[in-house]
């Protein structure tokens, strides 16, 4: 991947040839304190231009952070003084920043996430997105509230068909998003069939057609209107800000039942708390039967992309279905 560097020139200190000093004193420390300090000199890549072009100012500084595991991640600090969260990445990786940007794009309107400040192409082939820089925090009692009201508005957003009108990841597997006009339709075609072929292909031997016998059977009377969802919910996409407010990010959306996101929020972050059950719409009693399969979809993703670490995950939710 191309990556913005910062390179610091520096040079070697003899103490034993003469430096200038301050005529108001001639200790040692006023030595040190006055001596010249070494320049410092950026290297400017293909990306830092891209960025300095597209958002009007050069960048000041660039340091690395945490921001997921498959693009690099950098807080860059604008000369204007302004402060960003920089995606970037090259290759293959480069069309999953391009399907995030349009996922925050669709989320935008009706959930608080990210601010998208700019994007484009490098010189290099480097492509990047830049977001608003944010200081995340846990989520808390209020913010998990306030999680439950913008979800109940996100998923108040419906469409006519399960899908979207484009494809785009989740994680780095690729996502069809083909509508359909059942959710079963759907789920088995665009959800569970594309992992569980991809599993087989990885030489993990799993009953396809239990599965997909089982998934018909839960979702055939299943009629769940076709909410705007944010598709890759789990509790590290997921944060509060300063004033409990809640915020979501890295977005794979698309049209469904929305017992999909409330069962990926819980996957990897434990009972859903009263704050926000509170302030979310009454769950069906029936949800807990179809929880194991929707849980199924991304402890496959997990094993298509992590490896057979994650097929116990698997096998935990094909049990819960009522097939050890």
């Amino acid at each position: 991947m191309g990556r913005a560097r910062a390179v610091t020139w520096s040079f070697r200190i003899d103490q034993q040839q003469p430096t200038a000093i301050s005529t108001a004193s001639n200790s040692p420390d006023s030595r040190w304190k006055n001596r010249a300090r070494p320049p410092i000199l950026r290297v400017v890549t293909p990306l830092d231009s891209s960025i300095a072009r597209a958002l009007g100012s050069p960048i000041r500084s660039s340091r690395q952070t945490t921001g997921g595991c498959i693009h690099d991640s950098r807080r860059i600090d604008l000369e204007n003084g302004r402060s960003l969260f920089l995606k970037s990445a090259r290759g293959e990786k480069a069309p999953l920043l391009a399907a995030e940007a349009r996922g925050l794009e669709t989320l935008a309107p009706h959930i608080h996430t990210p601010a998208i400040i700019g994007g484009g192409l490098a010189d290099d082939g480097t492509r990047w997105l830049a977001l608003e820089w944010l200081d995340l925090l846990p989520l808390d009692p209020p913010s998990w509230a306030d999680l439950g009201r913008q979800l109940t508005t996100l998923h108040a957003v419906t469409s006519d068909r399960h899908g979207l009108d484009h494809d785009n990841f989740i994680g780095a597997t690729p996502q069809s998003n083909h509508p359909c006009e059942s959710w079963s339709e759907f789920y088995i075609t665009q959800r569970l069939s594309p992992q569980l072929h991809l599993a087989l292909a990885n030489g993990h031997a799993l009953p396809e057609s239990k599965i997909i016998h089982l998934a018909e059977v839960l979702l055939r009377d299943h009629q769940p209107a076709a909410a705007l969802l944010h598709g890759d919910l789990w509790s590290g996409n997921v944060a509060a800000l300063a004033r409990s407010q809640a915020l979501v990010f890295d977005p794979a959306p698309y049209h469904g039942d929305p017992e999909t996101d409330l069962a990926m929020l819980e996957l990897f972050g434990g009972p859903l708390p009263p704050p926000f059950l509170r302030n979310y719409p009454p769950l069906s009693p029936e949800r807990e039967r179809r929880r194991p399969l929707y849980d199924l979809y991304h402890a496959l993703n997990h094993l298509n992309l992590f490896g057979s670490g994650y097929l116990p995950m698997v096998r935990r939710c094909f049990g819960d279905l009522g097939h050890p």
